[in-house]
């Protein structure tokens, strides 16, 4: 995914949420130390999490979802949902094995999400990313964590009436590329497997988001595996 240039002197601002501090200080440590990005503010729950959002209106909030007062889950909702706070996207942190509210998240506004023990060149990647408009779509997290927690013990994906409206907005060639979308690829990947140029890949993408009524990639994924074409 291409990187959109922030403009000369301006830094990504990032604000952390996590209740272990030592963890907070090792992705600190990994941020501060590009030239592109900032740490404005650290919080150990949800509520300390809208508060410094209300003070530094970050470009990113990495936030963990188990925290005492404020899970992660509410804090996101509320930021996701308020309109002053429309550029501040949020990456939820997780552990896959115990960890089953990745899903919700997205529905309630999140960009993405990362297993806590991302290699630090993914998460700047991913910080990078959601600033220019991107999600956090990881197959080798993402299809494994929808899975858990949309799949499991389900036998049918029937859409409702609302979503079966939506999805006959879709052209032909639209669901192919939302169900390619579904496998967490990049435009030239879909591209390359659809016989497509990469520019009708990423009109066709947008067109999805429009149609679907989403913001992001993730969300068309969410949809996707929701309606049974994932």
């Amino acid at each position: 995914m291409t990187e959109a240039d922030q403009g000369p002197g301006r830094s990504r601002h990032v604000l952390l949420a996590d209740d272990q501090t030592l963890l907070r200080a090792g992705f600190a440590m990994v941020i501060d130390s590009q030239p592109d990005m900032d740490v404005v503010a650290q919080a150990g729950d949800g509520q300390e999490a809208l508060a410094a959002v209300q003070a530094h209106a970050p470009d990113v909030v990495l936030m963990d979802i188990r925290m005492p007062r404020m899970d992660g889950l509410e804090a996101t909702r509320r930021i996701a949902g308020d309109p002053a706070f429309s550029r501040t996207k949020i990456i939820v942190l997780t552990t896959f094995d115990t960890d089953e509210y990745a899903l919700e998240a997205l529905r309630s506004g999140a960009s993405g999400f990362l297993l806590k023990d991302v290699q630090p060149e993914v998460l700047l990647d991913a910080i990078r990313t959601v600033t220019v408009g991107g999600a956090v779509v990881a197959p080798t997290t993402t299809r494994r964590l929808l899975d858990a927690t949309l799949l499991s013990g389900t036998t049918a994906k029937t859409p409702t009436a609302r979503q079966q409206e939506y999805l006959d907005r879709l052209t032909n060639r639209e669901r192919e590329v939302l169900q390619e979308m579904a496998t967490g690829d990049s435009n030239t990947e879909i591209a390359q497997r659809l016989y497509l140029s990469e520019a009708t890949v990423k009109t066709h993408v947008g067109q999805v988001l429009a149609k679907l009524e989403v913001r992001d990639r993730v969300q068309a994924v969410v949809f996707a595996y929701e309606t049974g074409q994932a």
